[in-house]
C-alpha cells in the first residue's frame, strides 16, 4: 500500500450517523468516524450523537488543539481538540513532515520517545499506547525510534535526545495536570523544548495532512517487529546516573548522615529513579510513601497530583515522616520534573518551601560548592544563573554581590533550556536555573527542569547543613540576612472561559481610558508597567520591552513605589490566571513582618481590583 494515499476499505467507508442539522458539524462527525480506528473513542462519539449532545460535539470536533507550551496538552477522549489515538497520529505525521524537511539526516538520527504512567480506561488512551502510536507513524516512514520500554521521568527524553544525537524527542505526559489530561511534549535536537518558529511550522505541517497515512500508523505491534526500534532505557539510565554524580560534593559525609528522608512520587514515575539517585550520592534510600510509590493513573490517594499545592496534598508524606522521625519530605510530581520540599520545624508543624525559597537555597548551595572548586574570582565571569521573569529576583541579588552573571527569561523552561544551549556555545556554564513553580535545574545535566536530580541535591544540602547544626529554614534566613529579604506570594484563580480572560486583560490595558494601565494598586503608586504581550515597557526609553514579545498568552508586570514587583499572567497548560508578587529588600533591611504587610497589601489589590474574582466568576485557589 502506498503510505501517501491514506486508508481505504473500512477506514474510508461512509459512516452515516444521524444528522445534527448543522452541515459543518455533520462534516466534522463524518471525518472523525471515517478516520478514527479506536473503538472506545468511536463509542464515545456515537454516544454523544445518540444523546443529541450537539454543543459537546461542536466543542470536541469543530476546533483543534493549538501547540502550547512545547506541544499539546488537553483532556483525553474523542474529538479533534482532545488527546487521543487519532490526534496523536495526526500530530506525529506533522512532526515527521517538518523534521524530515529540516534534517537531511533525520532517517539516521531518529526520534526519542518516552511516556509517563497516565491512562484513561473509557477512551483507551494510555501514555504507553500513545507513545507506541507515535513510534508506529515514524516507523511507517522508516525513521528509527528510540522508544523507552518503560515509563521514565520527563527529563530523560531531552537527556536522551542530546546523548544519542537524535533529531528530536517526544514525551507523552501531562505532568501534574488532573487525571483526565494527557499531553505531547516536543524537544528539539539541542534537548530544549521546542520554541518559535518550530512550533508554528509543526502546527502548519499537522494541519496539511490530517488523514492518517496508512494502517501501519495504527499498528502498536509495529514497534515489536521493526528492526528500527531501539530501547535506550538501560543505557540512558546508566549515563544519567553517572553524570548525576558530578553534582555530589560530599559523598563521604552523606554515607554517615543521620538524617532520614521521606519521598512521594505522587503515583507517578519517580520512585525507582529517586531511590537510585540517593544511592549514587551515598545515601540510604529515602522512605517511600507506600500508598503513592506505585503508578496509578487515577491518583487515588491525592486530591490533586500537583505537589505545588503544598501541605494539602502532602498529608500522607507528612504523616509518614512524623511516624518515621524523618525531618525532610521530598515530593516529585507524576512525571518527576518538579520537586516540593517540606522540613519539620523545631517549634511545631512543617515548613513547606515555596519554589522561590527552594531556589534561594539551591542557588546558594550550587554557588557555594562551585566556589570551593574555583577559588579564582576571575572564573566567575563565565558562570550564569537563570530564572523566569515571574520568579524571585534572589539570584539577581546573589549575582550582584558575588560577581557572576544572572539573566531572566520569559516564563516556561523552554526559554531557559534554549538560553542554556546558546550560552554553552559561547563557552559559558549555567550552574543553576529555576522557575517558581517548583521547577529546578542543578548544573546543566539536561536543559530541562529535573525533579530527580533536585531531590538528591536538596538531600545533600540538608545533610551538610545538619552537620553544621543548621536547618534548611535557618539557612534560608542566613541567605536573606546576607543578600536581602525576598518575600514572595504566588497563587492563581481558575477561569474556564477564554472570553472572560480576554475581557479581564483588556480592562487592565484600558484601565484609566484607552491604552492606559492602572496607576495605583490598593493605594500604592505603580511606577512602571511591562506588557510582554504587546511589547510595551514604560521603564525603557523607547517604551519597548527588552524581553521578547509573546502573544501566546497574557502577561503584565507592575513595579510599585514600595518596591513590590507584581505580575499577572495566563498559564500555558491550565485554565488559570496566575499572580505573583515579590518584595525585594536590600541587605540589612530585616523586618520581615513589615515587608509581609506591604506584600499582602499589593497582592490583595492585584486580586480584588484587577482580576475581580466575584464579578468574573473566577474560582479562587483551594488551600
Amino acid at each position: 500500500m502506498d503510505d501517501h494515499r491514506g486508508l481505504n476499505g473500512a477506514l474510508n467507508a461512509d459512516p452515516r450517523g444521524p444528522s445534527t442539522g448543522d452541515p459543518q458539524l455533520d462534516a466534522a462527525v463524518h471525518r472523525w468516524l471515517t478516520w478514527d480506528q479506536n473503538p472506545r473513542t468511536r463509542a464515545q462519539l456515537d454516544s454523544l450523537l445518540v444523546s443529541g449532545s450537539h454543543q459537546e460535539l461542536r466543542s470536541r470536533l469543530c476546533s483543534r488543539m493549538g501547540f502550547g507550551t512545547a506541544g499539546l496538552r488537553a483532556a483525553m477522549g474523542a474529538g479533534f481538540n482532545r488527546i487521543n489515538d487519532l490526534t496523536v497520529i495526526q500530530t506525529t505525521q506533522g512532526l515527521f513532515s517538518y523534521l524530515s524537511g529540516f534534517f537531511s539526516d533525520f532517517s539516521s538520527r531518529g526520534l526519542v520517545i518516552g511516556f509517563d504512567t497516565r491512562g484513561q480506561e473509557e477512551s483507551g488512551c494510555s501514555s504507553e499506547r500513545l507513545a507506541k502510536l507515535t513510534a508506529a507513524v515514524m516507523l511507517s516512514r522508516n525513521v528509527p525510534v528510540h522508544l523507552f520500554s518503560s515509563f521514565v521521568p520527563t527529563p530523560y527524553v531531552p537527556y536522551a535526545v542530546k546523548k544519542l544525537g537524535a533529531a528530536a524527542g517526544v514525551m507523552i505526559t501531562a505532568s501534574h495536570n488532573p487525571k483526565e489530561d494527557n499531553g505531547y511534549k516536543v524537544y528539539w535536537c539541542n534537548g530544549a523544548q521546542i520554541a518559535s518558529p518550530h512550533d508554528k511550522e509543526i502546527l502548519r505541517c499537522i494541519e496539511e495532512q490530517l488523514e492518517p497515512w496508512s494502517a501501519s500508523c495504527w499498528d502498536q505491534e509495529l514497534v515489536e517487529r521493526s528492526p528500527l526500534t531501539r530501547d535506550p532505557l538501560s543505557h540512558i539510565n546508566r549515563c544519567y546516573m553517572d553524570e548525576l554524580s558530578s553534582l555530589c560534593f560530599h559523598r563521604d559525609s552523606n554515607r554517615h548522615s543521620p538524617l532520614k528522608f521521606v519521598h512521594s512520587s505522587f503515583h507517578g514515575v519517580g520512585h525507582a529513579f529517586v531511590q537510585e539517585a540517593f544511592q549514587v550520592f551515598g545515601f540510604a534510600p529515602p522512605i517511600p510513601v507506600p500508598e503513592q510509590k506505585d503508578p496509578d493513573p487515577n491518583f487515588s490517594s491525592i486530591r490533586c497530583p500537583n505537589p505545588e499545592e503544598g501541605e494539602s496534598v502532602l498529608e500522607l508524606s507528612l504523616q509518614l515522616a512524623q511516624k518515621e522521625d524523618a525531618r525532610i519530605v521530598l515530593a516529585t510530581d507524576p512525571d518527576a520534573d518538579r520537586l516540593a520540599v517540606a522540613e519539620k520545624s523545631d517549634r511545631c508543624g512543617w515548613k513547606v518551601f515555596s519554589g522561590n525559597e527552594l531556589a534561594a537555597l539551591l542557588g546558594w548551595w550550587m554557588f557555594f560548592n562551585w566556589k570551593q572548586n574555583h577559588p579564582d574570582p576571575a572564573d566567575r565571569d563565565g558562570v550564569y544563573m537563570l530564572a523566569t521573569t515571574v520568579s524571585s529576583k534572589i539570584l539577581q541579588a546573589f549575582a550582584r554581590i558575588e560577581g557572576f552573571h544572572f539573566e531572566e527569561t520569559l516564563p516556561g523552561f523552554k526559554w531557559i533550556g534554549n538560553r542554556i544551549h546558546e550560552l554553552s556555545k559561547s563557552g559559558h556554564s549555567v550552574i543553576f536555573a529555576f522557575e517558581e513553580s517548583i521547577g529546578f535545574l542543578c548544573g546543566s545535566l539536561v536543559p530541562e527542569k529535573d525533579g530527580v536530580s533536585a531531590a538528591v541535591v536538596v538531600a545533600e544540602m540538608a545533610a551538610y547543613l545538619h552537620e553544621k547544626n543548621l536547618s534548611l529554614s535557618q539557612q534560608l534566613d542566613n541567605i536573606y540576612q546576607t543578600y536581602g529579604y525576598h518575600l514572595s506570594k504566588t497563587s492563581y484563580v481558575t477561569c474556564h472561559d477564554p472570553s472572560t480572560i480576554k475581557r479581564i486583560f483588556s480592562r487592565i490595558r484600558n484601565f484609566d481610558g484607552e491604552s492606559s494601565y492602572p496607576k495605583t494598586c490598593n493605594g500604592v503608586q505603580i511606577v512602571h508597567v511591562r506588557d510582554v504581550t504587546t511589547g510595551y515597557d514604560s521603564s525603557q526609553p523607547d517604551h519597548r520591552s527588552v524581553l521578547p514579545v509573546s502573544r501566546s498568552g497574557h502577561m503584565i508586570t507592575f513595579t510599585l513605589q514600595n518596591g513590590v514587583v507584581a505580575t499577572l499572567r495566563t498559564s500555558g497548560t491550565e485554565p488559570k490566571i496566575k499572580y505573583y508578587t515579590e518584595f525585594c529588600a536590600a541587605p540589612g533591611k530585616s523586618e520581615p513582618s513589615q515587608l509581609e504587610e506591604e506584600l499582602a497589601k499589593v497582592t490583595t489589590g492585584l486580586l480584588d481590583e484587577f482580576l475581580e474574582p466575584e464579578r468574573n466568576n473566577l474560582i479562587r485557589r483551594f488551600v
